[in-house]
């Protein structure tokens, strides 16, 4: 008898969905969206379910949607409304996921890529293990990073988005909570007693989930590796991938590889590397999306990413087809023959044939959202609630931006007193503190020789 490709658990008020095809990582394809959407919609209303948890067995939370089924179905025009339902059916869960009223803990324990992810950004609580390998891989197989990733990864520090968006780039284990995708590090082995004092809770409001998932966090070890983008080279990047065409980012990235810190100048020259390997097609779309969805709901980034998947489904660029044959059926190691095969000749009426209200290939896009109700759109922005401060954050304090700041500057120890206060003791919030403070402030004269105060750089 085949082994179902979800698990569902119930143990007193705790819900779990068990991602179940641990041989394909936890690959979602049709049935598991079947199976799941009818499931967690029951869960929600159900008033004996307390609080929904979602993991994955193996080695993976989820690492991905079935693109090789969807490319096929596209590729036929009689069977292309199949791929076009499965991206709505996929991005219509995200959604779900996302506006549920009941507390939901998604479990990042190993590989969450591209359609995992889009399974756990709507949570308002997000695990990395040392496990969790996180990544949105799209330009990689000549397509965009899609399941509402112009609305979370723009929404990331700085231009850390932009730069994993283009780069396809991962972050693993505890940099998955430290660069502010994950609300919490909590190690896989605890998973199970987290499970377990999630069910046994009496109360289940948020402040009362994260006080518990707070208590099974760990702090960072000595032999852990850095956290990859800090310092001078996450200036860098910020500088590098502060532009709205990609050419610039380019030239910018040329410029960085002959720096005198080798540091900055080999990472300059491996994404450059990176970079070329990627559709270039893919990249600028990629690139104008995220700008986008910085200013967008989600439901309007998501319909938004709908409408480029559309348009990749109905031709409007080959490379989607491409990438995926090349990448995961020939598992090819050269460049795929993206066409266009520069930046150059991806003109702008290239990129509005995804975009634009008048582009024949977006003519029967669907729309996300329309059958879960005006009352099932996401209520509220959870995604950086739990996390830890945001470089935003952390200069409306010391500008004085933050109602809650008061109007006298802060030093140093203020300001670790603050956020010691304001975020009740949460583990890694110093560190953070620290490394935002580094890079992006000087220390002023408070006017008797003591240089004490910190000032934002603009």
């Amino acid at each position: 008898m085949a082994k179902p490709v979800v698990r569902f658990e119930s143990t007193l008020g705790l819900r779990t969905f068990i991602l179940n095809r641990s041989k394909k990582l936890n690959a979602l394809d049709d049935e598991m969206l079947n199976l799941l959407r009818p499931k967690i919609e029951e869960w929600d209303n159900a008033e004996l379910a307390s609080v929904i948890a979602g993991v994955g067995t193996g080695r993976a939370f989820c690492a991905g949607g079935d693109v090789e089924s969807v490319v096929k179905s596209a590729a036929d025009e009689e069977t292309r409304h199949k791929a076009l339902s499965f991206f709505k059916r996929e991005f219509d869960l995200d959604l779900l996921l996302a506006s549920l009223r009941k507390p939901y803990v998604a479990i990042l324990d190993g590989h969450t890529m591209g359609g995992g992810v889009g399974l756990a950004a709507g949570a308002p609580f997000r695990i990395a293990t040392e496990n969790t390998v996180f990544s949105m891989p799209e330009t990689k197989i000549g397509y965009c990073p899609d399941v509402g990733s112009s609305y979370f990864m723009s929404r990331l520090d700085g231009q850390l988005g932009t730069y994993l968006a283009l780069t396809a780039d991962t972050l693993k284990g505890r940099a998955v909570f430290e660069h502010g995708f994950a609300t919490h590090y909590i190690p896989a082995r605890r998973i199970p007693m987290l499970l377990d004092r999630l069910s046994n809770l009496e109360t289940t409001d948020k402040t009362t989930i994260d006080r518990t998932l707070e208590e099974l966090c760990s702090e960072r070890e000595q032999e852990e590796p850095p956290t990859p983008f800090i310092k001078e080279k996450r200036a860098a990047l910020d500088y590098a991938f502060r532009h709205d065409r990609v050419e610039r980012i380019f030239t910018d990235l040329e410029l960085f590889s002959t720096n005198s810190d080798p540091t900055i100048s080999q990472w300059a020259l491996e994404t450059l590397a990176a970079l070329r390997l990627r559709s270039p097609t893919s990249l600028k779309v990629a690139l104008r999306a995220i700008r986008l969805g910085k200013t967008q709901t989600l439901t309007e980034a998501m319909n938004m990413e709908l409408k480029i998947a559309t348009a990749f489904c109905n031709g409007a660029s080959p490379d989607f087809a491409t990438g995926v044959t090349a990448v995961l059926v020939t598992k090819t190691k050269e460049r795929p023959d993206w066409k266009p095969s520069s930046l150059e000749e991806v003109t702008n009426e290239i990129v509005d044939r995804f975009f634009s209200l008048h582009s024949p290939f977006l003519k029967n896009a669907p729309i996300v959202g329309d059958e879960i109700g005006v009352d099932r759109g996401p209520s509220e922005r959870t995604q950086l609630r739990y996390t830890l401060p945001t470089e935003d954050d952390i200069r409306d304090v010391i500008t004085g931006a933050d109602p809650n700041s008061g109007d006298m500057g802060y030093t140093l120890d203020d300001l670790l007193e603050y956020y010691h206060d304001s975020r009740a003791g949460k583990i890694g919030v110093d560190e953070k503190v620290l490394e935002v403070v580094r890079r992006k402030t000087t220390v002023v004269d408070n006017e008797d020789g003591n240089f004490v105060w910190l000032r934002w750089k603009a």
